[in-house]
């Protein structure tokens, strides 16, 4: 399993704060993303790929990488963050490396450097037999904030 960064969680009931924002998103829920693994600043995810999924040829959709590359770093840095307060991406980044297929996508999203205002957080996702190929890496910026 991945290593988890050494990061103190602000709420110490943080799994359920990121397993709320996987199964309240309607379009993370439609998608089928759910939690593997959730520890403080880290967070991994697993996808059954669907025909829903896929482009004309075939691949996973570029769209589905990007998605549960941004949703799954947006919950490793809502591992770090205090009870009330919430993550909004404010930026993210996407290397496309490779063209993804198989049956099932993974996700390992890791907190780079907390804060108090912004997160930086990147996540790697994997398919192919036994999630062994490395497809897209993200770099994701996130806001914390707490709402009206």
């Amino acid at each position: 399993m991945p290593q988890a960064p050494d990061f103190p969680p602000a709420n110490p009931d943080y799994r359920t704060e990121v397993e709320r924002i996987l199964q309240a998103a309607p379009f993370i829920r439609s998608l089928g993303v759910e939690a593997v693994e959730i520890a403080p600043g880290l967070c991994v995810t697993r996808l059954a790929v669907r025909e829903e999924h896929q482009q004309q040829d075939g691949f996973v959709h570029a769209g589905v990488l990007a998605t549960i590359a941004d949703h799954t770093a947006g919950a490793a840095g809502a591992t770090l963050i205090p009870a009330g307060a919430i993550v909004l991406t404010a930026e993210f980044k996407i290397n496309l490396l490779r063209s993804a297929r198989g049956r099932e996508l993974r996700c390992v999203g890791r907190v780079l450097k907390p804060g108090r205002t912004l997160i930086v957080a990147e996540s790697e996702v994997y398919a192919g037999e036994e999630g062994a190929t490395l497809v897209a890496k993200a770099t994701v910026t996130l806001a914390v904030v707490t709402p009206r």
